[in-house]
């Protein structure tokens, strides 16, 4: 089954081909338009999916070898996400299947992150373990059986990715966080500066990085200019440090709480190499399965939408004409 893969949620515009086994086409285009202001701007996110979207979707079907004829179903985000670009990439897609006469199914985002690791692969055995971290979402799940999601934790305040934003805009690093953190702690000692751990002690499987964000901004305000520019690869070292002790810790503590053999890794975050390597390390020394998707695959991408829309509609799941968006979806 060939299914066309719509993403819109956020700041990338996506479109992918995906048949029952792999991956055809996955075409991305991020809006660097943000990054002056810092984060992202609805508002412009909306006005660059329209003009991108069309595009996307024909570079897809171009590089996949395919057209519009070929396609046996669609799939796309519908929640969560900002609802202007939500609403971009559902009318589209109403509108192809509507033209196409094929079937088509709103696909929950933070599900396309979770099997966004199937798309190109054999995925993991249930039960099993699942953490997703992105800007937005930071989630433990127990995944039983196929669309079955209990969440085990979830953050109290902000999401990791959100809290990598945050730091690198204490620290003047821009927009987006993640990979600016990332690069500066490739120089930095990781154990220079003591961060908070919070929940680490708790008895519970939350998290909470909004008292670690905090306590970068009273270190960094602590120091001097120059003494705050010396100390910035420390600083961003320890900073991530701190984000992947919790999220090993909180993950092998849900692993071993509900005797599971696999653990999945998904989510913007995910692309990050340090916890790529912790998890990694962690794995192996407890005898784990990890599997991660691609670094490609983490993103926001519509390969993701696509393969889950793929397994939803062979399994007999459509949406209806009158699905709307829901920008606070949860799981």
């Amino acid at each position: 089954m060939l299914v066309l893969g719509i993403e819109t949620s956020c700041d990338e515009t996506s479109a992918a081909l995906v048949d029952d086994e792999h991956i055809l086409a996955n075409i991305i285009a991020t809006q660097l338009v943000h990054s002056e202001y810092g984060g992202v701007v609805p508002e412009f996110a909306s006005r660059a999916h329209i003009k991108q979207l069309s595009l996307i979707i024909k570079e897809a079907l171009h590089k996949a070898g395919k057209d519009f004829r070929d396609i046996d179903g669609i799939a796309v985000t519908y929640g969560p996400g900002l609802a202007g670009s939500l609403l971009i990439g559902l009318g589209v897609a109403k509108g192809l299947a509507l033209r196409l006469e094929v079937p088509w199914i709103g696909i929950n985002h933070i599900e396309g992150h979770i099997l966004a690791v199937s798309a190109d692969a054999t995925g993991p055995r249930y039960p099993y373990v699942c953490l997703v971290v992105s800007g937005g979402h930071t989630l433990l799940l127990l995944i039983e059986e196929q669309f079955s999601y209990k969440i085990l934790g979830r953050t109290i305040d902000d999401a990791a990715g959100e809290a990598f934003d945050k730091v690198a805009k204490v620290l003047n690093l821009g927009y987006p966080g993640g990979p600016a953190i990332e690069q500066k702690a490739m120089n930095g000692n990781s154990r220079a500066v003591h961060f908070p751990r919070a929940l680490l002690n708790k008895d519970n499987l939350d998290f909470s990085f909004s008292g670690l964000k905090t306590s970068v901004l009273y270190f960094a305000q602590s120091l001097d200019q120059d003494e705050l520019l010396s100390k910035i690869p420390d600083i961003a070292a320890s900073f991530q440090n701190a984000v992947v002790d919790v999220l090993s810790q909180k993950s092998f503590r849900a692993i071993e709480k509900y005797n599971c053999t696999s653990i999945v890794l998904a989510g913007g975050v995910a692309r990050n190499s340090a916890l790529r390597h912790r998890f990694e390390e962690d794995c192996k020394k407890n005898g784990i399965h990890l599997f991660i998707p691609a670094p490609e695959l983490c993103t926001d991408n519509a390969a993701m939408i696509a393969r889950a829309g793929n397994m939803r509609l062979r399994s007999g799941y459509q949406s209806s004409f009158d699905l709307d968006v829901i920008p606070n979806l949860s799981l």
